[in-house]
């Protein structure tokens, strides 16, 4: 029997630091991914990555969909990974391939900086302000 891929990747950033954190401290980034990646959770993979170039507003993760809207959030802390684990649960058990709102942790509201549509975007997947 194969593996069934996984619906939703959270990449965390591991090179990021918090701002003001020593240069030569371990880096909370790191510290972050481990935390999601021991989380486990089915249906949703943990990446760490080397950078998601958002620096001014680390700790960083995005929330990927292999068939729905993608995520980028700024502004975690070390007690961010439950949040990532939820926001990812809640991507990958939504209907229309958006995050919902309602459910979402704060640091995922507070801190996101952009949501990427699917490749193969279509009209239902538009959402009207």
């Amino acid at each position: 029997m194969a593996l069934e891929a996984a619906r939703v990747v959270v990449f965390v950033c591991e090179t990021c630091r918090s701002t003001g954190q020593a240069p030569d401290a371990p880096r909370e980034g790191a510290m972050l991914a481990e935390k999601v990646k021991n989380l486990g959770e089915t249906g949703i993979e943990m990446r760490a990555v080397a950078c998601l170039a958002n620096c001014k507003r680390g700790l960083n993760a995005s929330i990927q969909s292999a068939d729905g809207w993608s995520y980028i959030f700024g502004d975690l802390t070390l007690d961010s990974a439950e949040d990532l684990v939820t926001g990812a649960r809640l991507l990958a058990q939504s209907t229309d391939g958006l995050m919902p709102w309602k459910g979402r942790p704060d640091s995922l509201k507070r801190g996101m900086i952009a949501r990427i549509p699917p490749l193969d975007l279509h009209s239902t997947h538009i959402q009207k302000p």
